[in-house]
């Protein structure tokens, strides 16, 4: 920003067009007031959060609030891309998996990983890289008292699980579909409407793997022709169009222009081409009827498990609703 300000200055010209004079450096402005007037790069602000974070020196109070700057900056794409860049992910993953963090601490880094990688395929796979699905789980044991926790390690596996199939790969590795089963019956229900949730955008085929169908199925199984006539002009189709076909041709084999689209590099829509980065709908059908969580789902609505602080609510019409899509 202040080289793009240094050139601005330097090109600028007067009323006549001529150029003006380059002022006078000034030697005693204080940087800390240049920074406040032009900001200060995003990559800074996330390494002196994290620093703050990782102190154990520092008041618990502070490192909260690091924690909170660093998810609000994650938030926007690039910053979240600058984890693996600027080498964040192991010691944030390491904050979580410390024994010597505070329960408020990893949630707040649950909250900043599922920010992260959420529609996000860079930054998954930089975290998938760590191997973090058994830790994850971990906080989803009954074992953790807080709802507020179990609610956000929901929200971290939703976002790193989400059109990626190695990480399913990993979730069923680790055993994850019991604990995934195991938490619809949460005694919070907003865990398991999470979970339903979850569940359900795993299950549906998106739009590339529904495509791909589509044009699988459109394809004919052409049999071994028993006579001497060409195929029948009703029957047969043209993948490509010929590049001797005249613009202005009337045959119905001819495509029109098909309009382009312009893709971001970093998105699902780019691993189109790669349906196995992002298939989880067969995975997931398979689990929900071999680990019996498609029984779990239903009972959910037939016989809910009563929830609430001392289990004294029955039913949920949001988490039905959820099950029964």
């Amino acid at each position: 920003m202040q080289s793009l300000l240094r050139w601005g200055i330097e090109h600028s010209t007067d009323a006549n067009g001529n150029p003006t004079p380059p002022a006078e450096t000034r030697k005693d402005l204080d940087p800390a007031i240049i920074d406040e007037i032009l900001g200060r790069p995003d990559s800074e602000l996330l390494k002196e959060n994290l620093a703050i974070a990782l102190d154990e020196k520092r008041e618990l109070d502070d490192r909260l609030q690091a924690l909170d700057n660093f998810e609000m900056l994650i938030e926007h794409i690039d910053n979240a891309n600058d984890l693996e860049k600027l080498k964040m992910w192991e010691p944030l993953h390491n904050l979580l998996t410390s024994d010597s963090s505070d329960d408020e601490i990893k949630r707040l880094v649950l909250w900043i990983v599922g920010t992260a990688v959420q529609n996000n395929p860079s930054a998954q796979t930089s975290y998938l890289a760590l191997s973090p699905i058994p830790a994850l789980l971990s906080f989803l044991s009954p074992s953790i008292i807080s709802s507020k926790t179990r609610s956000k390690a929901v929200y971290a596996l939703s976002g790193l699980l989400k059109h990626n199939a190695a990480a399913v790969h990993q979730l069923h590795d680790a055993d994850g579909w019991e604990v995934l089963k195991s938490a619809l019956e949460d005694s919070d229900i907003t865990v398991r409407r999470k979970v339903a949730f979850l569940l359900n955008s795993l299950l549906i085929p998106n739009e590339s793997e529904q495509q791909a169908a589509a044009a699988a199925a459109a394809i004919p199984t052409l049999a071994p022709s028993t006579s001497n006539a060409p195929p029948s002009s009703a029957t047969s189709i043209m993948l490509h169009p010929s590049a001797t076909s005249s613009p202005d041709s009337t045959s119905t084999n001819v495509r029109p222009p098909e309009t382009v689209n312009v893709v971001h590099p970093n998105s699902h829509a780019s691993m189109s081409a790669d349906l196995g980065f992002f298939s989880t709908s067969a995975d997931t059908r398979k689990a929900l009827e071999e680990k019996g969580i498609l029984k779990t789902l239903i009972d959910g609505i037939v016989s809910p498990v009563p929830h609430g602080p001392d289990g004294e609510t029955e039913g949920d019409l949001d988490f039905e609703q959820k099950v029964i899509r």
